[in-house]
């Protein structure tokens, strides 16, 4: 047997801990705020945050976009249009996203 192989019971033991963490790990805030409001930081990271996220990734996903001709741009762009006006029309993330991507990757196939 090869020391780094994890026997059946080694790694359902294994399996149960991490999956005992993870919900503990979800249910902790609810445990902890449930008698009282969070603290101003929390509602400050919980309002401010994920926008903040969300522009970064914009831009990292945008970093290596060349403007020397048409076709290296187009389709970034096209993605980029794609899903902001689909969240807007539709108010739902998982929608624009795909949508954007589902554009994104027919354009760069096409052009």
């Amino acid at each position: 047997m090869n020391p780094t192989q994890l026997t059946l019971g080694q790694a359902l033991i294994a399996t149960f801990c991490i999956a005992a963490v993870i919900c503990l790990e979800r249910a902790f805030p609810f445990i902890l705020f449930s008698k009282h409001e969070p603290p101003k930081v929390i509602r400050f990271i919980e309002r401010y945050i994920p926008p903040m996220v969300m522009g970064c990734l914009t831009f990292y996903c945008l970093k290596n976009v060349g403007f020397t001709s048409p076709v290296s741009f187009v389709p970034e762009l096209c993605g980029v249009t794609v899903t902001v006006l689909t969240y807007l029309w539709k108010h739902n993330p998982l929608i624009s996203i795909f949508g954007g991507t589902i554009t994104y990757m027919v354009l760069i196939r096409v052009l």
